[in-house]
Order: C-alpha cells, then structure tokens, then sequence
C-alpha cells in the first residue's frame, strides 16, 4: 500500500482508504460489524470525559497494582512485535514501554486514536481504525497481542478469538484483562451500574465468564496458560471513577494513596479465601497460540 493525498491505496485504481486528519488510516470505514459500529459510536460520544475521570487519583493507584498483575502473567524480556487491540489512547503500549520492538493499536474510535497517536508519537507506533473482529492486520505476524477492557466491548468472542489466533505467530501469546462476571454479587451491581452510567452500553458490552471463554479461546488454536481473578469492593471504590462519578470525591481524601493500598490488601484477602479464588471483578488471562 501507498499514500496518496489522505488515501491510502492498495493499487493505482483502487479506491483505497481514507486517511484521517490525525493520520489514522481508517479500515473500519469499509469493513465494520454492527456492534464495532455502535461501539464506534458510543465512544465517539463518551471519549473526553472517559479519559479526563482515568486521571483521578484513586483511578490511577488502583491502576498500579492492576498493572503489576498483568506484567507479573506477561513475565520479563522483550516481547518483539505487538498488537493492541481496542487500544484506546494505547494504554498498554505504554505500560510496555521499550519492551516493545514495534507497535501497533487498532480501535474503531477515530477521537481514541488520535489520542494514542499523540500519546506515542516519539515511540513511532502504529495506529489504525478498524474492527476487532475482521483486523486489517496480516496473519502470523506478531509476537504477542494485548487486550485490556477491550473483550467485553465484543460481543462476537469467537470472531475476536479467530482474528486474535490468526496475527499471531506460532508460539505467541495473547493477554488480556478484562472485567470477570463470575460471580453473582458483581452480576448484581452491575445489572444496575449499566442502566445509570453514559459511559457504558448494555447492548453490547459482557464481562467475561470462564466457562464461556477458555472454550473459546481453545476452539481457535489459543491455549490457556494463566486466569487470575482480582478485585473485589476496594476496585468498586477506587478504581470505577468513570462510571461511579460519586467515587471522584476520594481523590481528595488525605492520604488517599495510603488508603487505596489498604483497599487493594482487602481485595488480594477476598480473592485468597476457600471458595471465592475465581470471584474477582476483573482477570488477568494469557493463552499461547499452538
């Protein structure tokens, strides 16, 4: 493919694809499912106050240990080429930060990529518009693919899975966190969490259950390697500033961050005792491609 104007074309007689004013190549104007397009939309629409209530202080201590999770499952040494997929304002990329030979993220929200464009505009990643579920991305060519909160927003996972197994390598890994719903008492709070919050959409978005994904993940060539359930009431507290807008008034608790590290010990206690290890409100999963 090659730029011309803010085309990018496959041929010379091709009507290629649109080029963003950012400079984001925008697949998913011709390739989209009905649920990427009301995702699209839906984003659109919440993307600024989204990312001004991740700025909060509570948000972002929590963040940390949800964070050192991921990396704990990802493991040490470079990762070489990486995908992330909904990649938002590339939140991921960053927390990998040099570990990443090259980069690229995909969402189907113009407004989050040109944000994560700016965002890594010196690491020289690459970022593109298109589908989870049909990715204009070339099949077993890269060595690891992120997903962090961009599963739930698909309701298709086998598609997703498909598309995930089919750009990795042979021997690569997918990882991922993501809301858990294996438990009912979160079932219930966010039965009613997702018909007063703008910034989510019940339409389309579903936590995940373990016995609806490992299958999945398994029926497309992706074995399970790690499932970590965590968070309990302290992430509810501290790190649903987005869509529990109540929450933001802790940011400005004396001692907040002090506070917060208690919440998360709870939590850790919650998820240790008999009978509650896979009762988390999010998880931590890895799989490798066979």
């Amino acid at each position: 493919m090659h730029r011309h104007g803010n085309r990018l074309l496959a041929s010379d007689y091709g009507p290629g694809y649109e080029i963003s004013p950012h400079g984001i190549p925008l697949f998913a104007d011709a390739v989209i499912s009905q649920d990427g397009r009301i995702q699209q939309a839906h984003y659109e629409q919440v993307q600024a106050s989204y990312h001004e209530s991740r700025k909060e202080l509570p948000v972002e201590a929590y963040d940390d240990f949800l964070n050192s999770a991921l990396l704990a499952a990802i493991g040490p040494g470079e990762l070489g080429r990486v995908a992330e997929i909904c990649c938002g304002a590339g939140e991921t990329l960053a927390m990998l930060g040099d570990r990443v030979r090259e980069g690229i993220g995909l969402d189907v929200s113009q407004s989050m990529l040109a944000m994560a464009r700016a965002r890594h505009a010196e690491a020289g990643h690459v970022f593109l518009q298109g589908d989870a579920t049909c990715m204009p991305l070339a099949s077993a060519s890269f060595d690891h693919v992120f997903m962090r909160g961009g599963i739930h927003h698909v309701p298709d996972r086998l598609a997703l899975f498909r598309e995930v197994a089919r750009i990795l390598k042979p021997g690569g890994r997918f990882y991922f966190l993501e809301p858990l719903d294996d438990f009912f008492l979160w079932r219930w709070l966010r039965s009613g969490i997702y018909r007063v919050s703008s910034l989510l959409d019940e339409g389309t978005e579903q936590p995940l259950r373990h016995r609806d994904t490992v299958p999945v993940l398994r029926q497309v060539g992706l074995e399970p390697e790690c499932w970590r359930s965590l968070g309990a009431f302290g992430f509810c507290l501290f790190a649903n500033t987005d869509v529990l807008v109540f929450n933001r008034i802790f940011g400005y608790l004396p001692g907040i961050r002090a506070i917060v590290q208690g919440a998360i010990l709870c939590d850790r206690l919650f998820v240790s005792l008999p009978g509650l290890s896979g009762m988390g409100l999010q998880v931590v999963g890895g799989a490798r491609k066979r």
